[in-house]
């Protein structure tokens, strides 16, 4: 048990004690006890949501010279904004807008004119391959949702591990260090 409470702890960065709840609650299986371990995250992100974030850290990257990114990185006290796991994360979401290159925060920042310019190209690819009327509404409305997802920093799967989005890193980061955390604002320069 001791050996599967610290691999989880490794993956995660849990608390010890949540670990083991979780890993008995999962009857054992380290996969489940992940599962239990970030659900229990997102509630405590959810009860979260309405604080107000004021403190926080401006993080640059700079990849190999021709890449810059700013990410300004948001929470409710400056005790948080301090600690090395916060500095950490603003780096890795820095270092992951450089790799793949956000255009917004939230896939709903999105400007409607740039989804309508998309529908009209993927309207016209569909007329080519000669789809049916009614199925064209769901492929438009899947094809918004992805093209959506792909653009926004948050809905995006981590460089560094696929397995979750930069939203399910942050919502993890909350479970941990018990403070609302947000991406405030991004940046990202390329020559």
């Amino acid at each position: 048990m001791f050996e599967l409470v610290k691999k989880i702890r490794e993956r995660t960065g849990a608390g010890m004690v949540a670990i083991k709840k979780a890993v008995d609650e999962a009857g054992g299986d380290e996969e489940k006890a992940i599962e239990i371990l970030r659900k229990q995250g997102e509630s405590k992100a959810a009860k979260k949501a309405d604080r107000v974030t004021k403190e926080g850290v401006v993080v640059s990257y700079v990849h190999s010279n021709k890449v810059g990114v700013l990410v300004k990185l948001l929470c409710e006290t400056d005790f948080v904004a301090r600690n090395e796991e916060f500095v950490a994360l603003a780096k890795d979401i820095a270092m992951h807008i450089a790799a793949m290159s956000p255009k917004y925060i939230k896939p709903e920042d999105m400007p409607a004119e740039i989804i309508e310019k998309e529908k009209e190209i993927w309207s016209a690819l569909l007329a080519q391959e000669k789809k049916p009327a009614e199925m064209m509404e769901k492929i438009m409305l899947g094809k918004e949702k992805k093209f959506r997802e792909e653009s926004a920093l948050l809905t995006q799967s981590f460089v560094k591990n696929p397995e979750l989005t930069i939203g399910e890193l942050i919502v993890a980061a909350i479970g941990k260090m018990g403070e609302k955390i947000e991406v405030s604002e991004i940046s990202r320069i390329e020559l």
